[in-house]
């Protein structure tokens, strides 16, 4: 991990939350935050661990996984640009339940969660703003329980991929995921092995629902991948 100095030009550009602290409050958490560089697949952070910051991913992209049975591993959650991530353990007093990872050359800014925690329950707006976030991420959870218990492998894996291309978008061509995953990763993200996870997936190519070429994904056909996906 590699940690840079260099941070107050990025402050301003955090979403929503800067905007909600008062003008002390900004000027408090420009003189602690921190920007640190991770590489492609280093550990943020781990379970088991003592939350000590609030995270803002600034570029890159992040997976929060859970170690299952057998030493396999399940992503949970993808986290994008300008998202906050990693304080729900140290509002319930817990340590991390997961593990953050880089998925690809990351920069993240870090706060002090204790002076985040201090300043939320001076200002309202600030608090309102994580009762908010955690409340969206606990139906998010809810949602991807369901899918990830309930549905078929086709389901499954049509699920991710949506929920891939909702969070990450797509790039110039309308098509291609904006992320480049492995196959174990979007295993991890289906719930099921590798093996199924690449037989599925040559299946959807094989229909024209999908395009494959390596690591690249196409949705070629976006609507019959939402009907798989409801049907389970």
């Amino acid at each position: 991990m590699k940690k840079d100095a260099n941070i107050n030009d990025l402050l301003g550009n955090l979403g929503d939350m800067m905007s909600l602290l008062t003008e002390a409050q900004r000027l408090s958490l420009s003189k602690v935050a921190t920007l640190h560089k991770f590489r492609k697949n280093e550990l943020i952070y781990a379970a088991g661990a003592h939350p000590e910051s609030l995270y803002c991913l600034v570029s890159g992209k992040v997976k929060i996984c859970r170690e299952g049975v057998g030493a396999r591993t399940q992503i949970v959650r993808v986290i994008r640009s300008i998202e906050y991530f990693g304080y729900r353990p140290a509002f319930a007093g817990e340590d991390f339940l997961m593990s953050a990872i880089a998925f690809e050359p990351s920069m993240i800014v870090c706060f002090p969660i204790d002076i985040v925690m201090a300043m939320a329950k001076e200002n309202p707006l600030l608090a309102w703003f994580f009762v908010e976030r955690l409340a969206t991420d606990l139906g998010q959870a809810d949602e991807r329980t369901v899918t990830l218990t309930q549905k078929h492998i086709r389901g499954r894996l049509a699920d991710a991929l949506l929920f891939l291309k909702d969070h990450y978008g797509l790039e110039e061509d309308g098509y291609t995921l904006s992320i480049y995953l492995s196959r174990e990763d979007l295993a991890n993200m289906s719930n099921m092995t590798t093996a199924n996870a690449i037989r599925t997936l040559s299946a959807f190519a094989s229909e024209r629902i999908v395009a494959v070429d390596g690591r690249k994904i196409k949705l070629l056909d976006e609507a019959r991948l939402s009907k798989i996906s409801r049907m389970g």
